[in-house]
This record gives C-alpha cells, sequence and structure tokens, in this order.
C-alpha cells in the first residue's frame, strides 16, 4: 500500500486509491485473516490461521439482530464523520464507504460488545435493591469499562510491532483508514481486554475520589454558566487547540455505545443522551464546541475562523468580568500552526488582556506515537496573562523595538534549557506577546491609518526567533548571538539542517520554519530544490490528518521531506542567480563552488569566488565552517567543503570570521 495505491505482489498489477474507494463505497471491501498471536515458551509467537479460527471468526447477522434486538436503539448505525478541511481533516474512514459507526466494527467485535451492553443492562435490573446513587455510579463507570474495550475491539486497532500488542482505535484523535488490523478476545489476559478495561477504569476512580476531596463542588459547563463578576484571583484554562482535535467527532465513537448501555438509568442521563450524536456547534443559539471546522459552515474557512476566534474572545471576556483588578489568566496552549496562534492571540486583545509572561513546560508524553512521527511540540505554553489598563493605541516601532528587547534574554534562557524545534519558536511568542498586546491596537508608524495586525506582528517575532538559532549555529565558537542580513533560503537550509539533518523530516515543523522564513514548503521544493517530498509511511490513509494536530499518535505517520543532497542539485542556473531573476542565495553558492571543486576546475572555482566577492564576505567563511561541523564525519561532503575551506584560506584575503552586531530581525 501507498498514498497512491495499491500494488498486487503477484502480478504487480496497481490499484489507485480512487479506485479502492469507488469499491469501498459500493461496500465492496473485504478483509482477510493473515495471522495469529500466541504466546509461546519464549513469548509472543505467530503461525498462521487454522480453517477452524477463520470460521469462528464470521458472524451472520441473524445473531447480531438476536443481541441487538434487545439494546435499545439496535446497532449503531448512526454516521460517522466525514472528511473536510480544518480539524474534520481527521477522517477518512467515511471516504472507504465505513458512513456509520457498526462498520468500523467486524461482526465478531459487535457481537462481543453487543453481549457486554447486554450483560450491563441486566445488571442495572438487578440493582434496583441498591440506593439510587450507588446503582447509578456503577453502572456510569462499568459502562466506561465497555467502552474502553471498544476502543480496544474496532476494525482500526492495529498490531504494536515494537511491543508486541494491540494498539488501540485513538491512538490519535482521528479515524484513518487502517489496511491491517488486529482483533483482541476481551476474554483473555492479553492486551486491550475486559478485565485490564477494569483495571484501568477502577484505578482513575480511586485517583479521581482522593484528587477531588478538598473540591469545591462547582461545575460550569459552558461559557454562559459564569455569572461570577469580579471574585477570581486566578482563573486557568486548556482551550481547545483551533483546528487540531475534532473532540466531538472523536466522542461519538464513544457516545454511541453509553447510550445504548445508560438508557434508562436516570433522566439527567437520558437527557444527556437525548440526541444519536454528540453536541456540534448550534448555529440557532451560536454556541457550541470551539473548533475550527469548515465542514460546518458550509464549507466557509473565513466563517470558521472567525467563529473560532469570536467564541475564545466570549469565553476570554467571561473570564475577564470574573477577575478581580490583579488577577491573572492562565492559558494553556500547545499548536505548531501560526494560524492557531494569531487566533489565540487576538481573542485575548479583544477581551481586554495583556501577556505578562509565559513558560514553555514540556506536559507531552514523548512516547505518544506523534510524538515521534510529527512535528507535534512536546512543550506547551503556559501565557500568563492580566487586565490591560492601556486604552490607547500603540506604534509599530515602538512595539518592535520593546519586542526585540524583551525576547533577547528570554531566547538565550530557553536555548540554554534545551528547548529546539517548533517548541523553541512558540516558547519565544509568550514573551515577546507583552509589547504588542498591552494595546488594544497598534498603528503602522508610516501609515497611520492602517493598523499593525496579529499575523504581521507574529511574523516579526518568528523571524527574529530564527536568526537566532542561525546565530547559534554559524557562531558556536566565538559566542555570539546574532547573525543578520543572511537570505532567507540559507536561513531556512541552515535551521532544517541543524534540526533534522539530511534524514526525513515532519513536514509540519518545516512549514513553521518555512513560513519564518518568508517562504512556502512548496517554493522550497518546486522553484528554490532544496526539499523533496518523501510522502506517507506506513499502512495507514490519511489526508494530510498530521497537520491537525496537535495530538495525536498515528499509525502511519505524517507526510515527510528532507533537504536535498548537494550532489543532486544539478539546475543549470544553480548558485548563478534564483527563481524571479533574484540573487543565488548563499547556499546555492556554496554547493555551486562544490560542483567546481569536485570537477577538479580551479580557475572555475577562483573566478566563481571572486566574482561574487565571497572572500570579503565573512557570512560565507561562517557559513563553509557551520557546513563542515554539520556533515558527517569521513563524508564524501565534509571533504569537498574542508579542501574547499582551505582553498578560500590560503587564497588569501578572507575577512575576519566575524560580523557587526546588529539587532536580531533588522536587515542591514
Amino acid at each position: 500500500m501507498s498514498r497512491t495505491g495499491a500494488t498486487c505482489p503477484s502480478c504487480g498489477m496497481i490499484t489507485t486509491m480512487a479506485d479502492i474507494r469507488f469499491e469501498g463505497r459500493a461496500g465492496r471491501l473485504r478483509a482477510v485473516m493473515t495471522a495469529v498471536v500466541v504466546d509461546g515458551p519464549k513469548g509472543k509467537e505467530y503461525r498462521l490461521p487454522t480453517e477452524h479460527e477463520q470460521a469462528v471468526a464470521e458472524v451472520a447477522e441473524e445473531q447480531l439482530d438476536k443481541v441487538y434486538n434487545q439494546i435499545p436503539f439496535g446497532m449503531p448505525e448512526e454516521h460517522t464523520p466525514k472528511a473536510g478541511s480544518g480539524a474534520a481533516r481527521a477522517f477518512s474512514v467515511d471516504g472507504y464507504g465505513f458512513d456509520t459507526w457498526r462498520k468500523l466494527f467486524t461482526n465478531r467485535q459487535l457481537l462481543s460488545l453487543g453481549s457486554f451492553v447486554l450483560i450491563l443492562r441486566t445488571l442495572m435490573k438487578e440493582l434496583d435493591i441498591y440506593p439510587k446513587t450507588w446503582r447509578e455510579a456503577l453502572v456510569a463507570n462499568l459502562a466506561l469499562v465497555n467502552d474502553r474495550l471498544a476502543d480496544y475491539s474496532s476494525a482500526i486497532c492495529t498490531w504494536h510491532n515494537g511491543g508486541e500488542k494491540l494498539a488501540h482505535t485513538f491512538s490519535r484523535f482521528a479515524l484513518p483508514m487502517m489496511w491491517d488490523y488486529a482483533e483482541v478476545n476481551p476474554l483473555s489476559n492479553t492486551s486491550g481486554n475486559f478485565l485490564g478495561a477494569l483495571d484501568w477504569v477502577s484505578r482513575f476512580v480511586d485517583h479521581a475520589l482522593e484528587t477531588a476531596q478538598p473540591a469545591i463542588n462547582t461545575s460550569v459547563q459552558s461559557t454562559t454558566a459564569a455569572k461570577v463578576s469580579g471574585e477570581y484571583d486566578v482563573i486557568i484554562t486548556d482551550p481547545p487547540y483551533y483546528d487540531a482535535i475534532p473532540y466531538s467527532d472523536c466522542m461519538d465513537f464513544f457516545h454511541v455505545w453509553l447510550r445504548r448501555q445508560t438508557h434508562g438509568l436516570s433522566p439527567i442521563i437520558d437527557a444527556a443522551f437525548l440526541e444519536p450524536l454528540g453536541p456540534k456547534w448550534d448555529h440557532d443559539t451560536g454556541d457550541g464546541e470551539l473548533i475550527d471546522d469548515a465542514s460546518r459552515f458550509g464549507g466557509d474557512k473565513d466563517r470558521s475562523r472567525q467563529n473560532y476566534e469570536d467564541g475564545m474572545a466570549r469565553a476570554f471576556q467571561a473570564c475577564h468580568a470574573s477577575m478581580r483588578p490583579d488577577g491573572r489568566l492562565v492559558v494553556v496552549f500547545a499548536n505548531k500552526q501560526p494560524d492557531a496562534w494569531e487566533t489565540l492571540v487576538a481573542a485575548l486583545i479583544r477581551a481586554g488582556f495583556v501577556v505578562d509572561g509565559s513558560w514553555p513546560i514540556q506536559t507531552e508524553m514523548g512516547t505518544r506515537h506523534r510524538a515521534r512521527d510529527s512535528a507535534a511540540l512536546s512543550s506547551s505554553v503556559w501565557i500568563v496573562c492580566k487586565k490591560r489598563s492601556n486604552i490607547r493605541p500603540g506604534w509599530d516601532n515602538v512595539v518592535l523595538d520593546e519586542m526585540r528587547e524583551n525576547i533577547t534574554l528570554q531566547l538565550r534562557d530557553f536555548w540554554d534549557a534545551g528547548i529546539r524545534g517548533p517548541d523553541f519558536v512558540w516558547a519565544a511568542t509568550g514573551p515577546a506577546l507583552e509589547a504588542f498586546s498591552k494595546y488594544p491596537v497598534v498603528k503602522k508608524a508610516n501609515d497611520p491609518n492602517q493598523l499593525m495586525t496579529v499575523s504581521e506582528f507574529l511574523r516579526e517575532v518568528r523571524r527574529m526567533v530564527v536568526d537566532f538559532v542561525v546565530g547559534r549555529v554559524l557562531t558556536t565558537h566565538n559566542g555570539q548571538d546574532i547573525v543578520s542580513g543572511l537570505d532567507d533560503v540559507t536561513t531556512y537550509y541552515l535551521l532544517h539542517r541543524h534540526d533534522f539533518g539530511m534524514n526525513e523530516a515532519p513536514v509540519g515543523g518545516c512549514i513553521l520554519y518555512a513560513l519564518s522564513c518568508n517562504l512556502s514548503d512548496s517554493a522550497l521544493a518546486n522553484q528554490h530544490d532544496i526539499l523533496s517530498r518523501s510522502g506517507k509511511r506506513g499502512g495507514s490513509d490519511e489526508a494530510d490528518e498530521d497537520a491537525a494536530t496537535e495530538e495525536p499518535e498515528e499509525t502511519g505517520g505524517g507526510a515527510k521531506v528532507k533537504l536535498k543532497p548537494w550532489t543532486r542539485r544539478h539546475g543549470r542556473h544553480l548558485g548563478l542567480r534564483a527563481p524571479g531573476g533574484r540573487s543565488a542565495p548563499l547556499i546555492d553558492q556554496v554547493h555551486r563552488l562544490m560542483h567546481l571543486w569536485r570537477a577538479g576546475d580551479q580557475v572555475k572555482v577562483d573566478d566563481y569566488l571572486d566574482t561574487r566577492g565571497l572572500q570579503r564576505n565573512a557570512l560565507f567563511a561562517q557559513i563553509l565552517q557551520a557546513l563542515i561541523e554539520l556533515a558527517d564525519a569521513g563524508s564524501d561532503e565534509r571533504s569537498v567543503l574542508e579542501a574547499l575551506s582551505n582553498h578560500v584560506t590560503v587564497r588569501g584575503d578572507v575577512a575576519p570570521s566575524r560580523q557587526k552586531q546588529l539587532q536580531l530581525g533588522i536587515t542591514p
């Protein structure tokens, strides 16, 4: 399997993804049991299935009808989410004909789960002799046990090769199409079994009871429920991460089972599960789940984004009204997309807050699948805000000067703390925002009728951050922090090479770096020819779900890109001119010199050095040295770079390998 289709291992015939989706929607996709995992004397053993094992895996519809006719609402025929833009890109199963929840389970899994539901409903009747609160609590928690069992009993569960165990459905917040899946025996003692689910829920209940004992019994379920005014010293919130997670759509997986298990348990629970699926966005009341999902607005992306910002602003305004004058709002946010940060910041400013500080705190599990296969942030940024007292507009030149002053020391601290990659870019955003958010609006000094947008401000911040990182890459020996005047393409190349080397890199982090350098990943690949795409890996088909974010753990990994080796950059105009007639990036000039040196044409090497004035360019010497250190020891690349560097030094007239210390983000 690949993103383009399936290749027959026998005849080599290719079936395109379009054909596979068509067959899926026509109901003609089938599964074949290929292996059985058993416990052996030395661990897990894998063998071919027997005829008996294949036969018992087949469950007739009549058997299912017999069970589900006794269950409220019958078979889970409610519709699965449809794929789209924004948060909805996390779903691809609908495109293959898996358009109802029952189709995400094999018949054997449905029979097993239905049997557990029936047992629980029988127990519900037998518990009538006990106090109402006991009965409700016991049934509700056992329903959660069955829901956890369902998470390990779908046709999206895969086999974790490294741990030799079953991986659950929501190893990430998405429903991707999986081409290999594993079934658990719920009565076994292996991962994903019923007793394991019971143990996990029991342990959580113990923990929750202990944690909640000293807490005040307060429940706020929506912004409209917050009626207090000026009472709180601190409000801490972890808001929805823009379009990273389709919370309610994912919740429906569990909603359809909970609805069937708990029906009739109490009027409150029946009211909560009255609708077939969980609540999304209510256009009539203008309230509901706050995520960026254009499918809920007729495909209108701008309207969806504006709705998210407006909703967040209303929520933050409610926080503002509930805080004391000297109170603090703490917002926890982890999203690598610039749009998400721009929307969040705009909502905070509209609500009357100014950022007072921020800390990157490592909150994400490094072992989660998304951490291994994507550019997901490993830290959450904790943004501390206070009420804004300034009602006068600010000016962009003053704001930018103050921002640079605020952020320089913080960047050094974050770097010394070992924060790198996308985490480093967004960790610096908090300290920078104080200068911008202290004003309700920021005007442009050269055009007072125009306002500086959040997007424009954050673009300046990102550029300053990447200048700092490149400064660290280029000046590892003389201790300088600041390097300016480097072209965008070379800046991106050094950032990428420093963080990812020549290996495959998740496209999310590369897009962020490209945006910070005023570029795009497509321009770097197609126009500048320094990136190559390596597509998807693994056994899933996901419509760019990894760009979502923030979370997940995915079985197939995300889109990958990698830097092109210098030996594969053969463009006729390499190092002579850039697309659009602009001057060639410095990295292109270095690579052209490497080709000339490899060809043994020293005359052309010297002529190129003189024509381009490279020997008098201090940045050129620094880049040569940085590339030598970034290249693998003993590699052909390092050998050519060292020879070229020695030749340049011997020729003389080399400017000292240092640069006038300039302000971050300022091009001379």
